[in-house]
């Protein structure tokens, strides 16, 4: 490799680690002090953590299952061990210098820190293909929202090591064209499969590209599509005999399933047919009705074999999917979205659309039509929910960057115009300011704090019942069982949960009696979201609300404290404190 190329590569990735570590910084001092007692921010971070807890105190593993939710043995998570491993070796490498707080906390920094600099500089590296300017395109996804909250100190889910696997692929799809770098994009690809189906459609476009690229690109294409297959196959077959879950007979494909599995591997064997071919073909039209036959079998390959696999999350009981996931706001399609926020999630993404569109018109280099193939299917996954926008941001800073040189050579009237366009940040902003003005009311304590589960940490090991979210945080900061928690396939517990609070007082009890429940803790903005209803006095949450629970449930907390918690009375005429 010559020098001038390795000198751009090493500082591609020097202005990565820079932004990363100086954004993280400025992060972590921002939130410190609910940071450092482990306040992280999300439900799916603080159950990810409790579920590397709980591998490293001996669960096995291949056992996901969370044992203290739902019921009885515990509910198996559609999740992934692979995402464990990083923040899971950090913790253990650093538990005997620092203790168990302090190894945790170092983790859930340092760990998304090194997936936002693997970001940065993978689009830098992009961006360079394509002939625009790495590290301006790595400034721009510093600025790149909503991408940049997938990797701010706490972010230890799956979603930001998924978007690195996909950018890899991205990489591999658009760069020179070698057997490394297709082993690479294929064992990227298997790796997203493993953690979650949610980049399946990007990795299809993905793999699309690369047989496009064989189809016209000889020798170069060739040995990249063989390193892809090879990897895609092996790596596959890899995972089912190390990364197979207690889950694996899942019904589903919501995760690293056996059915998701056989799809995949069957799917898997096209490109593999497809650089067999290759050997024997370098003519463009018969690898073309090649391609065109090999994706034809592969989608009537995985609808015979998982027809379900259309639909991974469409098990949801109805009643869940109005009550709880239509409120979900990453989970919302992007029309029925507040208008504040769909410009927030959708505004870099559509100018990064019209920038690659720019680009491959002023240029004619069909990577550009790669990326905007890309970018296309992000905003079709963000028209049905809103987080397609994570990857459709990263992919916008590539032809950003270009709009952006180009711009220069205009002067200021176009190049002010273009950053504005590119900064990410001020789309949320100006989002903001088109949201219509509401009252400013008294805030809600927040019930997510440490200090709010301490009363209900110190209670005897029982089982909770409590809103979703608020179940998340307990089975991370409690030790107790909870009955309800943000994850399809809890569906019993979770539609007991509402049947709970929203029926009626009456029908509450048997419902505690049949899930074993011990206590129940209730936040003053639980239920707000599905109106004025859930404040009716002939309904459990009403009754609480008001002050004036039933007889079998006995408070245990000070008034105006959040949670509200009550401990389930067995005789509920003995005379309360």
């Amino acid at each position: 490799m010559p020098t001038h190329v390795q000198d751009r590569h090493w500082g591609d990735l020097g202005v990565a680690l820079l932004l990363a570590g100086l954004l993280t910084l400025a992060w972590t001092v921002q939130g410190w002090a609910t940071l450092s007692a482990l306040r992280l921010p999300d439900t799916d971070d603080v159950v990810r953590l409790q579920q590397i807890r709980d591998w490293l105190g001996g669960q096995a593993f291949g056992d996901l299952a969370q044992h203290r939710l739902g019921l009885p043995p515990g509910l198996e998570m559609h999740w992934s061990r692979l995402p464990d491993l990083v923040p899971g070796a950090l913790i253990a490498l650093f538990s005997p210098l620092l203790g168990a707080h302090a190894a945790e906390l170092v983790a859930v920094i340092a760990w998304p820190m090194l997936l936002f600099a693997a970001a940065l500089a993978l689009v830098a590296r992009i961006a360079r293909i394509l002939g625009a300017q790495g590290p301006l395109a790595a400034v721009l996804v510093a600025l790149a929202y909503p991408a940049t909250t997938l990797f701010m100190p706490g972010r230890i889910d799956h979603h930001g090591l998924q978007m690195v696997l996909l950018l890899a692929v991205v990489r591999a799809a658009v760069g020179g064209g070698s057997l490394a770098a297709g082993a690479a994009a294929g064992i990227a690809t298997a790796a997203s499969l493993v953690i979650g189906v949610e980049t399946a459609p990007l990795l299809a476009i993905g793999c699309g590209a690369i047989v496009v690229r064989w189809i016209f690109g000889a020798h170069e294409g060739q040995a990249r599509l063989a390193g892809y297959a090879a990897a895609l196959v092996l790596s596959l077959a890899a995972a089912s005999a190390l990364l197979r879950t207690s889950g694996w007979n899942w019904p589903g494909c919501d995760g690293f399933t056996g059915q998701l599995w056989r799809v995949a591997q069957f799917g898997a064997l096209v490109p593999m047919a497809l650089a067999v071919f290759g050997f024997a073909s370098r003519e463009t039209g018969a690898r073309s009705i090649a391609a065109l036959i090999g994706t034809v079998a592969a989608i009537a390959g995985a609808l015979a074999i998982a027809p379900g696999c259309l639909r991974p999350y469409g098990e949801v009981d109805p009643l869940l999917a109005q009550l709880w996931l239509a409120n979900v706001a990453e989970a919302q399609p992007l029309l029925g979205a507040p208008a504040s926020q769909a410009i927030g999630y959708a505004g870099l993404m559509l100018a990064g659309i019209g920038a690659g569109i720019w680009a491959w018109r002023c240029s004619r280099d069909g990577r550009w039509l790669m990326l905007l193939a890309l970018q296309s299917t992000a905003l079709a996954l963000t028209a049905v929910q809103l987080r397609g926008a994570y990857a459709g941001a990263l992919l916008a800073a590539p032809a950003l960057a270009a709009l952006i040189a180009g711009a220069r050579t205009k002067g200021l009237v176009a190049l002010l115009p273009a950053w504005l366009a590119s900064a990410g940040l001020l789309y949320p902003i100006a989002g903001n300011m088109l949201a219509p003005l509401t009252a400013i009311g008294q805030a809600s304590p927040d019930c997510t704090r440490p200090a709010a589960f301490a009363r209900l940490a110190a209670l005897p090991p029982g089982t909770l019942m409590a809103s979703i979210d608020t179940g998340a945080w307990a089975v991370s900061a409690t030790p107790h069982r909870v009955v309800a928690a943000p994850y399809h396939r809890n569906g019993a517990g979770n539609t007991a949960m509402y049947r709970f609070f929203l029926g009626s007082i009456e029908n509450a009890r048997p419902i505690a009696r049949e899930w074993g429940v011990d206590y129940v803790a209730l936040c003053p903005g639980d239920f707000d979201e599905l109106g004025a209803r859930t404040g009716n006095a002939a309904r459990l949450s009403g009754a609480l609300r008001s002050g004036t629970p039933p007889a079998w449930l006995r408070p245990i907390s000070p008034p105006g404290e959040a949670p509200a918690l009550f401990a389930v009375v067995s005789n509920p005429l003995e005379p309360r404190p």
